[in-house]
């Protein structure tokens, strides 16, 4: 079984990929299946989160990319952008990780966060997305400026962070 051990530069060529959703790409430690059905492990530093197209390496060079997987996600797009900074300030309020984009905020699926988007007069779509959520103030650094996802809360709520 090949062992990831280290983040290495992108700009390697990469012999296969693997593909995770965010709670997957937060743990440093997991038994995973390359795209290929190969089964590996993940043995990384601590704290790092793996972003859409970063690459990991085993000790004598194997390289895979990471591809953000589709998952159960909340997106809310808005071409009012004070609403739609008010909705991002509710669920920040609520320490909800989110993925900010141009017209739109998403995080992972959850419906009483969608019902009370929809209180505040947001529209919701459920889909299978890719999540790649902001590091937030205190995010650590990567070493090829990627967002890292710097801390964790428990929440209430039925999905994982």
């Amino acid at each position: 079984m090949k062992q990831f051990i280290k983040q290495v530069d992108v700009s390697l060529a990469s012999q296969a990929t693997l593909s995770l959703p965010i709670n997957k790409r937060i743990k440093g430690r997991l038994r995973v299946e390359l795209d290929t059905g190969e089964e590996a492990g993940l043995f990384l530093q601590r704290g790092i989160t793996l972003r859409d197209g970063d690459q990991i390496a085993t000790e004598d060079g194997y390289v895979v990319r990471i591809i953000a997987a589709n998952e159960s996600v909340s997106t809310v797009q808005c071409h009012d952008p004070l609403l739609l900074i008010r909705i991002a300030y509710h669920l920040g309020n609520r320490h909800v990780p989110l993925q900010v984009g141009d017209g739109f905020v998403r995080y992972q699926h959850d419906h009483v966060l969608d019902d009370m988007v929809k209180g505040l007069g947001g529209q919701v779509v459920s889909e299978q997305a890719p999540f790649e959520p902001e590091a937030g103030a205190y995010g650590g650094s990567s070493s090829h400026g990627h967002h890292e996802h710097g801390h964790h809360h428990a929440h209430a709520h039925d999905h994982e962070h």
